[in-house]
């Protein structure tokens, strides 16, 4: 473990003297990647020099120890012996799950697509219900969201919701959310008091920057629409709601949130970058494969990844087995004991994978 340690912490310094190179800086591309990197390294570095300090004490008390000199100071020893030999199997592990290779995508922000399934009106309803569950959960994260465009269902909830989240490694935390979600309750529509099944997808996108996807913007028709829905502050009335039509895939992207024509169009050229981007990073992962044999973040649209039973108050992911009976705080945006159980199963999976490099 610690050569690999001290190969991190040689490439921390490399990166270090690039960032502040004159030629880098004025690289954007080139000087975000680096600092990304540098920010990355520097927790395993400073896990590195947590580890070498109790390495140090562990070699110094069994010295103390071996000498058998003053009987006073090995007592001290044989206690400080005990404590560094307490605390270093916790820091080997938290250190091996450091060293899995990220992926480039986690620390990027995400574009969530909330779309209604099977059920009907229920199934807008639930879609609805995990629109402000996700953003309570990101309020508690302190992460923004931002709406960009929405289709409401006719007895409440979205048919679909699309909004943007940015902070810190938004992506990697919430890629966990893709999938099909399910929900067994009584709908606000039935009178008869029977458990229906309904259902909504997921979608989670990394958001791709510029640089991230060449978009030739003579293969994109823009269509300047008037806003529908709730309106008022002349949204309705004026041509500001923006539809891009990518010709090569016959993608099509949407945005009215905004009042202005121009902070649409840049939230919908987002969201179309966003999708083109996954499409090649899905072309990638098809092409290795080796690849993501796991199902945790797998991202497969069709798979049913999470219930919501309402009559027990249960909700339970498919993936890992997890069950919870806490439905009320969990569709209340607290979510985070169900990503950090993901993320386990995720990174105990790549420790696997890549333990013959650690």
């Amino acid at each position: 473990m610690l050569d690999k340690l001290n190969i991190v912490k040689q490439r921390f310094d490399e990166v270090g003297d690039l960032i502040i190179q004159p030629d880098i800086i004025a690289d954007q591309k080139r000087y975000i990647q680096l600092n990304k990197e540098y920010k990355d390294l520097k927790q395993i570095v400073d896990k590195r020099a947590e580890y070498m300090t109790l390495l140090d004490n562990q070699k110094e008390a069994k010295d103390i120890i071996a000498d058998g000199g003053d009987p006073e100071m090995v007592e001290m020893a044989e206690l400080q012996l005990e404590e560094v030999e307490g605390k270093l199997p916790d820091l080997e592990e938290e250190i091996r799950f450091l060293l899995i290779p990220k992926s480039p995508e986690d620390s990027k922000n995400a574009v969530v697509e909330v779309r209604a399934g099977t059920g009907g009106d229920e199934a807008s309803i639930f879609a609805g219900d995990l629109y402000r569950m996700y953003t309570k959960y990101c309020e508690s994260k302190g992460w923004s969201v931002s709406l960009v465009d929405y289709n409401e269902g006719t007895a409440g909830g979205f048919k679909e919701v699309i909004f943007e989240v940015n902070g810190e490694d938004v992506y990697g935390t919430l890629k966990f959310e893709a999938g099909v979600h399910r929900v067994q309750r009584v709908p606000q529509t039935e009178t008869q008091g029977r458990v229906h099944t309904s259902a909504a997808t997921v979608i989670v996108l990394p958001e791709a920057e510029e640089f991230d996807v060449e978009l030739d913007m003579s293969e994109v028709r823009i269509e300047r629409t008037t806003s529908t829905g709730p309106g008022g502050q002349s949204v309705n009335t004026t041509y500001s709601a923006i539809k891009l039509h990518h010709e090569p895939t016959g993608m099509i992207v949407s945005c009215q949130d905004q009042k202005s024509s121009h902070k649409n169009l840049e939230k919908a050229l987002k969201v179309l970058r966003s999708r083109l981007y996954e499409m090649e990073l899905a072309k990638k992962e098809a092409a290795d494969s080796e690849k993501r044999k796991s199902m945790v973040s797998t991202g497969d649209r069709s798979a049913k990844i999470r219930t919501y039973n309402y009559p027990q108050g249960r909700v339970t992911d498919h993936r890992i087995g997890l069950t919870l009976y806490d439905l009320s705080n969990i569709m209340n945006g607290d979510i985070q004991k169900i990503i950090d159980e993901l993320q386990l199963a995720e990174n105990t999976e790549k420790l696997k994978e890549n333990s013959e490099l650690i």
